[in-house]
């Protein structure tokens, strides 16, 4: 079977995803460039992969799929490597919480409200919605140090939940706001240096880190 192909963009949180657990699991794939924000929009024909317009959507021979959460555990559980979800139930249930959490109040809050309002394009800079957004970020990074259980959110063990993460607090940790509020919480900015220095975050890097 011809290897698995991502189709998204580097600058996106949720393609970072993908691409963190391919890394992880050490599987070989191409990322087939979409640019959602493209004038015109993604590509003509990028609506049979995925009929809502977003990314990343995900081709393995005669296999497709879309949405972020669908495609980390199907990479996790079709191929082989470190597994990256425990089989426990309640540790099961505690990294979907996790990846809930910063799919409904942390990508809203920390990317949008914080890194893109105060550190993305000047069209999209906007004083207003960034102080709007500081109470939201604050509660949402207290909440995940919270659940913070050891070195990775489920204790020794990398799971999907730290792949979620990462690339929403490197985002957040690129606005000076966004600095400020991880060196309120030492146990998440620990763990994001800890993150920082895996290969797999190394071979993913936003085009924004430079």
């Amino acid at each position: 079977m011809s290897i698995p192909v991502l189709h998204g963009a580097p600058y996106s949180v949720y393609v970072r995803i993908a691409r963190l657990a391919f890394e992880e699991k050490g599987v070989a794939y191409e990322l087939r460039p979409v640019d959602i924000f493209a004038a015109g929009g993604p590509p003509p024909g990028y609506e049979r992969l995925q009929p809502f317009g977003r990314i990343p959507a995900l081709e393995h021979g005669d296999f497709r799929l879309y949405e972020t959460d669908a495609i980390v555990r199907y990479l996790d559980e079709a191929f082989p490597g470190p597994a990256l979800s425990p089989e426990a139930p309640r540790e099961r249930a505690r990294m979907t919480q996790v990846m809930r959490i910063l799919d409904n109040y942390g990508y809203p809050s920390l990317v949008w409200g914080v890194f893109v309002r105060e550190a993305g394009s000047e069209a999209d800079r906007d004083p207003v919605r960034l102080a709007a957004a500081i109470e939201p970020a604050r509660r949402c990074l207290a909440v995940l140090e919270e659940l913070l259980a050891g070195p990775f959110f489920l204790g020794e063990r990398l799971s999907l939940a730290d792949l979620h993460a990462a690339p929403m607090l490197t985002y957040l940790a690129l606005a000076p706001t966004g600095r400020r509020l991880l060196e309120a919480r030492p146990g998440l900015s620990a763990w994001l240096t800890r993150m920082a220095g895996r290969p797999s975050l190394a071979a993913t890097r936003f085009p924004a880190e430079g």
